[in-house]
């Protein structure tokens, strides 16, 4: 089938952050003489240690704290609040895994498995298609007899119905299971895909670095020296991703500044990264749903540090689906620049719990933005902003 939109168009220009007058219209205070350290550092542009974020961590002054990363945010973005209209397609979530923080994945004769044939994952992004699209969000499980080819397959065929429309697709994760399933190495099997239609890639699957970590919420999979490894041969490539870290599970406060710490050498080794997101831990239906949820007062500390730690990082989003909405919102001054999208239809975090509508309307979020004060500025994956008119849509770049 075919469902051609308008034809794409590229604009010779760019929207850039205006000057802004800070939103701290009140002069920065603390009681807390370590915060006040870091105030200093962040004031002049110096990088934090491990220490400092730590102190973040530890400070009950999440004012302070907020005050800082929205001193960084509007440095950085000024009042802009980025979104995108997107389209999740989760091909099947059949998974040889068996990790303890989800709630997605089945085994393959489970209640409640599936797995897409080609022709129903082109439908299941044609059914949640209009000319407003511009990425489809694809990730699944580590399916035990699906073949690269049938991925191949998958993106070439979505790239032939919807050519104008970014394919973010497959975590570090999946890349090293369809490599070793294959026989092949990792760097070739991102070429191969990459040249099947692949544009970037999302940050999932990065959990928490830590080994202690790991070994009890995902001994199945990659540990994260692997994980920063092929997130380093996909920036390689020539193709940007995101990045990840679940938090609200079994880990501590230096399980997360590790984590950071971590993700901002290789960003400056290879200035990949686009996006951080902070993943708030749903243990709904999971083998750890003895565990509490996240609060709202961690939610918000955790853009924050991300926002102060994370110096190379252009982005920092707060993903309403796993926030809920009002606490994005207030995330956006806390250090957060961007909301994720539409989504249309989320399966893994709602699998788990999460019990935010599967999607909002682009004029929600927009919504949203502008009663936090922020200008809202819809963007590609990219981040370049698109321009729409009653028959085009235009990518300014």
């Amino acid at each position: 089938m075919s469902n051609a939109a308008a034809p794409l168009q590229i604009a010779e220009s760019e929207i850039k952050a205006q000057p802004f007058v800070s939103a701290n219209t009140h002069p920065f205070e603390t009681n807390d003489p370590r915060i006040k350290r870091v105030h200093e550092k962040v004031m002049a542009g110096e990088r934090l240690s491990t220490e400092d974020g730590l102190a973040l961590y530890g400070s009950h002054d999440i004012l302070a704290v907020g005050w800082l990363a929205n001193h960084v945010r509007e440095r950085l973005n000024g009042n802009l609040c980025y979104f995108n209209v997107n389209r999740h397609i989760n091909p099947t979530n059949v998974c040889v895994a068996a990790c303890r923080l989800c709630a997605f994945g089945r085994k393959k004769d489970q209640l409640g498995a599936y797995t897409m044939a080609l022709e129903e994952a082109w439908q299941t992004a044609a059914s949640g298609y209009s000319e407003a699209v511009t990425e489809f969000h694809i990730v699944g499980g580590l399916h035990p007899d699906l073949t690269l080819e049938y991925y191949e397959d998958l993106v070439r065929g979505l790239k032939q119905r919807f050519p104008q429309v970014h394919l973010k697709a497959f975590t570090m994760v999946e890349w090293s299971f369809l490599a070793k399933r294959s026989k092949l190495s990792t760097k070739e099997t991102i070429k191969r895909l990459k040249d099947a239609g692949v544009d970037s890639c999302p940050g999932g699957g990065a959990e928490i670095f830590s080994d202690r970590v790991r070994h009890i919420i995902c001994d199945h999979k990659i540990d994260g020296g692997e994980w920063l490894e092929i997130a380093r041969e996909v920036h390689e490539a020539g193709m940007r991703s995101n990045a990840t870290m679940l938090y609200g599970h079994v880990e501590n406060d230096e399980d997360r500044v590790d984590h950071m710490m971590k993700l901002r050498a290789l960003q400056d080794e290879t200035g990949g990264f686009q996006t951080f997101i902070p993943l708030a831990f749903h243990p709904d239906n999971t083998p750890l749903q003895h565990l509490p949820k996240t609060t709202g007062l961690l939610d918000i500390k955790q853009v924050a540090v991300g926002r102060l730690m994370l110096d190379n990082f252009q982005h920092i989003k707060a993903y309403w689906q796993m926030l809920t909405p009002k606490i994005a919102q207030i995330a956006l001054r806390f250090g957060a620049d961007d909301l994720d999208g539409t989504v249309i239809e989320e399966k893994i975090y709602h699998d788990a719990g999460a019990t935010t509508p599967q999607g909002m309307a682009r004029r929600e979020l927009e919504r949203l933005i502008r009663e936090a004060g922020r200008e809202p500025v819809e963007r590609d994956t990219l981040y370049r902003p698109v321009s729409r008119g009653e028959a085009t849509l235009a990518i300014n770049v």
